[in-house]
């Protein structure tokens, strides 16, 4: 049974990226300052990976390129169809997509309400996850910014949560925090956002604070409210093993590892993305059940073969989602002659 996997993410920022940039020279200084070296077997799966990285490229260039032509086809139908009828039922026609788009619109508004409802519920009653952004002096600019897009992924999948975690960024400061501040809306996310360490902005409760570590011997068997979880926001490519374990013991605080060992046989890598680790355990806010969150979350291709026919069903689930994920920060507008818009917004 293979070990419970790294809180912090390494090279599998394909499952979330979408249309990725090739890697850049690993030319900081800093993160190159006695990083741990990468043994053949990890060489190995780098590789694997990257193929893997640009076949789903690939994939979901053709899906672009399918849903381009589906609008642009669904565009002439509708003009030919008001070219065919007369001015009367053409304002028929217009008045009766107008009305569809204010249903829509009426209907986004009253889901977006009840999102930041949630949310604003969850920062009084919910449970604190952290996401440790203090190890941006060890990662390279193309390693900083798929940290970025996993953050924005942690985002939106807490938004659509029924029982959302409440989210902390902690160490947004320097090139993190001005990639943050790039994101759309960012200024509008309802989390909390602090320059200081998690030591320095919650040290009234440090007794309470757990680093979720695969480095660890404690198990985390349920979420308790009253501790605070932290996530190591660390994109290292496996260069920097343990090092999430060593901080915590240096500062004197928890660990524990997700109890995912008990549930799946892995079959590659034993490390997850940051918003994989955080999507388990909003998953695990909805249904109690750690198996259901661990086959919702984790992909197909890092399970054993047993596992993953049983989990086949929520790798359809998952790749959905990520599919909406990818839309986040995108706005696509119709004009009076179009076709409807079939988008959503996130």
């Amino acid at each position: 049974m293979a070990e419970v996997e790294e809180a912090h993410p390494t090279v599998h920022d394909g499952d979330i990226l979408k249309g990725e940039e090739k890697e850049e020279p690993q030319n900081d200084e800093k993160a190159l300052d006695n990083p741990t070296p990468l043994s053949k077997n990890a060489q190995k799966k780098l590789l694997r990976q990257k193929r893997y990285e640009e076949k789903k490229a690939e994939k979901k260039a053709l899906e672009k390129e399918h849903k381009k032509k589906e609008a642009e086809r669904k565009r002439k139908e509708w003009e030919e169809k008001l070219a065919n009828v007369s001015e009367e039922e053409r304002v028929k026609l217009l008045e009766s997509r107008k009305n569809l788009r204010k249903e829509r619109m009426d209907q986004r508004n009253q889901e977006k309400e009840k999102k930041r409802e949630r949310l604003f519920k969850t920062k009084e009653f919910g449970q604190n996850v952290v996401v440790d952004l203090q190890f941006s002096h060890l990662m390279t600019p193309n390693e900083i910014h798929s940290l970025v897009q996993q953050i924005m992924y942690c985002y939106a999948v807490n938004g659509r949560c029924s029982s959302p975690a409440h989210l902390w960024l902690t160490g947004c400061d320097g090139e993190m925090g001005n990639q943050l501040q790039r994101i759309p809306g960012f200024d509008k996310w309802i989390i909390e956002k602090e320059k200081e360490s998690y030591i320095e902005a919650l040290q009234d409760r440090k007794e309470n604070l757990v680093y979720l570590t695969a480095d660890s011997e404690n198990v985390v068997e349920e979420l308790d409210l009253n501790k605070i979880y932290i996530i190591g926001g660390l994109v290292d490519r496996n260069r920097w093993k343990g090092i999430t374990m060593k901080k915590a013991e240096e500062q004197g605080i928890q660990t524990a590892k997700l109890p995912i060992g008990n549930f799946i046989q892995m079959s590659s890598s034993q490390v997850l993305t940051v918003n994989q680790v955080f999507e388990i355990l909003v998953k695990f806010l909805e249904t109690r059940d750690w198996k259901t969150s661990f086959f919702a979350v984790i992909p197909q291709r890092k399970r054993c073969q047993a596992d993953s026919e049983e989990g086949i069903a929520s790798d359809t689930l998952q790749e959905e989602n990520e599919q909406k994920d990818d839309q986040i920060a995108r706005k696509k507008t119709c004009g009076k002659n179009e076709a409807p818009c079939d988008t959503l917004e996130t």
